[in-house]
């Protein structure tokens, strides 16, 4: 049974169920509205692109599901996931999209997508969102599709990093040195005797976005800037956020779990994140973790899994962790109860990284000054293509992001390319991921001059 029908199996208790896949990156957006910010945060972030992030979807689902997109699948690269067998379930495109909303956003307006969706309510399909918010549930609402999760309220409480910190205290997790301050108050004790004890320390958002709502202080003449302006907003005024130690040369890892509908636990995998100024930019899969760091892991995820359900959440959990330079596994840095990065590449995972294969999942920034075609990508990277079944080759996973900022503006716009790097060992997987960075970048600047 693969990942989809697992899911379906744990969430709605049948594997036959029909998904409609509503892949809202970024949901963390409409939690954190009205919620406390660190100073200059909030800044929208290349939107339109993070929102193409939704064409990820299309190679998770099965063949029964229906992804929902923004726009139309650009046609050789649709023929290209068939052809390798990366994709199999229905794509439908709403009518109505504007670049800087959601794909469920969209929904909302496009008459014609309602309709569609009010015809698939049958008793067994199901809306599935990577996260579920407001807007999720009105569109529930408005198609007569039950939701495969739980309430909006219950996701948005679970998902806040002050939610995490408690939750690893009160479990006797070991928890990277830090503490949860609700108040200007509370942080600049907390922030101040942090620095003081030498070494970075880092002030996260309860539920800051994508490495955004967070920022790392190196010094505590750093730590004073940043109070001088949190200060400015009364002693009691609420900021909602957690100071922790900076683990320095640390392994960032990212372990999977589901929490079905009844309380079970299932882990799904773990991965080793690749991150870059503290923004996710993919995985490398299989991890070679010691028998003790795996126990843990599996342990953590049993603990906080039982604690989610209680606390009212089932479906996908993806919690991230840290191992310190003297090998000290911190196993709940922060928990993500939605679908993350990691739940778009089980399919992918299942089907092609078998044992004895490797994989980086991989984000490919580029500024391109023009749209670009599939095949003008594809001949870039030439024999580098994954064909299905012979390697090193790469797999792109999502080709709408990297002209979705045409358009924006003048001048270079910011574009991504995802990709997931298939070799027969780590090493040549690593050397694909830069062999296909220096394929796109040439082909950007070649094409802009």
């Amino acid at each position: 049974m693969g990942f989809a029908d697992r899911l379906k199996r744990d969430l709605v208790g049948d594997e036959n169920a029909r998904f409609v896949y509503l892949n809202n990156f970024e949901v963390e957006r409409s939690w954190a509205a009205g919620e406390p910010k660190l100073p200059g945060a909030g800044i929208a972030f290349a939107s339109a692109t993070v929102n193409r992030m939704e064409e990820l979807g299309v190679p998770l689902a099965e063949g029964s599901d229906i992804v929902l997109l923004k726009s139309p699948m650009d046609r050789d690269y649709a023929a290209y996931l068939r052809a390798v067998g990366a994709a199999a379930s229905k794509v439908v495109a709403v009518e109505k999209s504007l670049p800087s909303r959601t794909v469920t956003e969209d929904a909302l307006e496009s008459p014609q997508t309602l309709d569609f969706l009010r015809g698939l309510a049958d008793g067994h399909t199901y809306l599935m969102p990577m996260g579920i918010s407001a807007a999720e549930e009105r569109l529930s609402a408005a198609v007569g599709l039950p939701m495969a999760g739980p309430s909006a309220e219950v996701c948005k409480r679970v998902n806040g990093k002050i939610y995490s910190r408690r939750l690893a205290d009160a479990l006797g997790l070991t928890a990277v040195p830090g503490q949860v301050c609700e108040r200007v108050a509370d942080l600049a004790d907390v922030i101040r005797a942090q620095c003081a004890g030498g070494g970075r320390a880092v002030v996260k958002e309860s539920l800051g976005v994508s490495g955004r709502g967070m920022v790392v202080l190196p010094d505590l003449a750093a730590a004073e800037r940043l109070l001088r302006l949190i200060g400015r907003r009364g002693e009691q005024a609420r900021v909602d956020m957690v100071v922790e130690s900076w683990i320095e040369d640390a392994t960032d890892l990212n372990y999977q779990f589901i929490v079905s509908r009844s309380g079970q636990v299932r882990f799904e995998a773990v991965k080793e994140a690749v991150l870059r100024n503290n923004v996710h930019q993919g995985h490398r899969f299989p991890v070679r973790l010691c028998d003790e760091h795996l126990a843990t892991l599996h342990e953590s995820a049993r603990l906080i899994g039982r604690a989610l359900h209680a606390d009212g959440y089932y479906g996908v959990v993806g919690v991230d962790a840290v191992i310190g330079p003297d090998g000290t596994l911190y196993p709940c840095l922060e928990i993500n109860a939605r679908f993350n990065m990691s739940t778009y590449q089980s399919r992918i995972a299942e089907r092609f990284v078998s044992e004895g294969r490797h994989a980086i999942a991989a984000t490919f920034n580029v500024r391109p000054s023009r749209a670009y075609s599939f095949p003008e990508v594809a001949a870039a990277l030439g024999d580098s293509m994954f064909d299905g079944t012979s390697l090193p080759g790469v797999l792109v996973n999502n080709f709408a992001t990297l002209n979705a900022g045409v358009g924006s503006g003048p001048g270079p716009f910011h574009g991504r390319v995802y990709g997931i790097c298939i070799a027969a060992d780590a090493d040549a997987a690593l050397a694909l991921r830069s062999q296909t960075e220096g394929c796109l970048r040439t082909l950007v600047e070649s094409g802009s001059s």
